[in-house]
């Protein structure tokens, strides 16, 4: 039975006490990332493997660069289609609805290019842009994950090798500045709150069913 750790917060009620506990490697750029269900297959950048879902505002700030970003894919990918053209309704994301990355070669199609990691993050640093609101913040959260109350860990959390590293900070402390940035301080200040709870206090934890 997964535990929750109840918050005091206006959207979300409660935390997944394991994003306190359990540990992801904080810097994945350097990390050789292995499939752990796949005999430790090697397979860099892992987790981009099946595309992404991203919300019609981050679509829209996506294409807004898109010279940028199309300069940095292959040629083979630079031209096709971007994104799926269904849009998925779901109040979860910031606008309603969101639209799923393509996928090329085994990898979302922003993985297309010369170097790891997404061309989306890429063109930002080398274009001077914010990529806040651009680069899908499902993509930022991971290995974190939320709905409409809780901040939860992903479901394919402990599919790869970045979450085999004993000595790596927990999850919630490599997601914590992006969670205040996509969600605001106030959820930082609550869920810093049921950090303190899950390590000091474990005896006296407000688990919700």
């Amino acid at each position: 039975m997964t535990e929750f750790v109840a918050i005091e917060h206006p959207r979300f009620r409660r935390a997944q006490r394991a994003i306190f506990t359990v540990r992801v490697t904080p810097d994945c750029m350097n990390h050789e990332c292995k499939l752990l269900e796949e005999h430790g297959r090697t397979k860099l950048d892992a987790c981009c493997q099946y595309g992404v879902d991203v919300d019609l505002g981050e679509r829209d700030g996506i294409l807004a660069h898109r010279e940028q970003i199309r300069g940095i894919l292959d040629p083979a990918v630079r031209d096709l289609p971007w994104f799926k053209s269904e849009e998925t309704a779901d109040p979860d994301f910031p606008s309603g609805r969101y639209v799923r990355t393509q996928t090329h070669a085994g990898g979302c199609l922003f993985l297309s290019h010369d170097g790891r990691g997404c061309a989306v993050h890429r063109a930002s640093i080398e274009g001077g842009w914010d990529f806040h609101g651009i680069k899908p913040h499902v993509c930022r959260l991971f290995p974190l994950s939320y709905d409409q109350e809780s901040i939860v860990l992903s479901d394919d959390y402990a599919d790869y090798s970045c979450s085999r590293d004993a000595a790596a900070p927990s999850v919630y402390r490599v997601g914590r500045a992006d969670l205040g940035a996509i969600f605001g301080e106030a959820l930082v200040v609550a869920l810093d709150a049921a950090e303190a709870a899950v390590l000091e206090r474990p005896a006296g934890l407000t688990v919700v069913a």
